[in-house]
């Protein structure tokens, strides 16, 4: 039998191979596992959050979407973020990408592949939280929501094991609902006054 491999001396390319894009029917149970995780993660961030949210496909119901639950936390300006880092690596979150005004963690990946539960945790400043104007609108919208889901389930042969090109093939999409949700909120404010 081989060596078993950490993730982290994985290159790019085994990663993706362990790791595919894939798509699923929505599953309802990842509402209850994403407020479970919630609720987790309000406990060991107390000192830090402000709000966190579930975003991401997982979050709009009835479109097909990576059985990955991706959950915003949004975090007192001037928190100190190696604390929080500290916090996340402790409590068996992976630090995939850290800045000076956002970090982002994974749990669920494993060297055989996927857990049955797997999260992206993205932590932002407060008000820095454009997936969640996201979501909402295609919550709002199911019909543009649909459209979302053609173009992933599209772009998903090309891409099963690029991460980074299905995410980019989808920006243009992502950039225009963005500019409809920003605008949907400013109309909503504009008549409510």
């Amino acid at each position: 039998m081989g060596e078993v491999r950490s993730l982290t001396s994985m290159t790019l390319e085994e990663l993706w191979e362990l790791f595919p894009v894939v798509l699923v029917p929505h599953d309802p149970r990842w509402e209850e596992w994403a407020c479970s995780e919630i609720g987790y993660l309000s406990e060991i961030l107390s000192d830090f959050c402000q709000r966190i949210s579930h975003v991401g496909s997982t979050a709009i119901p009835d479109i097909w979407a990576k059985p990955i639950i991706d959950i915003l936390i949004e975090v007192s300006i001037g928190s100190d973020w190696r604390d929080i880092c500290e916090v996340m690596e402790a409590n068996g979150y992976m630090c995939m990408s850290s800045s000076m005004t956002r970090m982002s963690f994974n749990k669920g990946y494993t060297t055989e592949g996927f857990a049955e539960r797997v999260f992206h945790i993205h932590v932002h400043g407060t008000g820095d939280n454009d997936e969640i104007y996201f979501c909402d609108y295609l919550r709002r919208n199911p019909e543009t929501a649909r459209e979302y889901e053609k173009l992933k389930r599209s772009l998903l042969p090309k891409f099963r094991h690029n991460r980074d090109g299905y995410t980019d093939a989808k920006s243009e999409f992502v950039r225009m609902v963005m500019k409809l949700a920003k605008g949907d909120v400013k109309q909503s404010v504009w008549r409510g006054l």
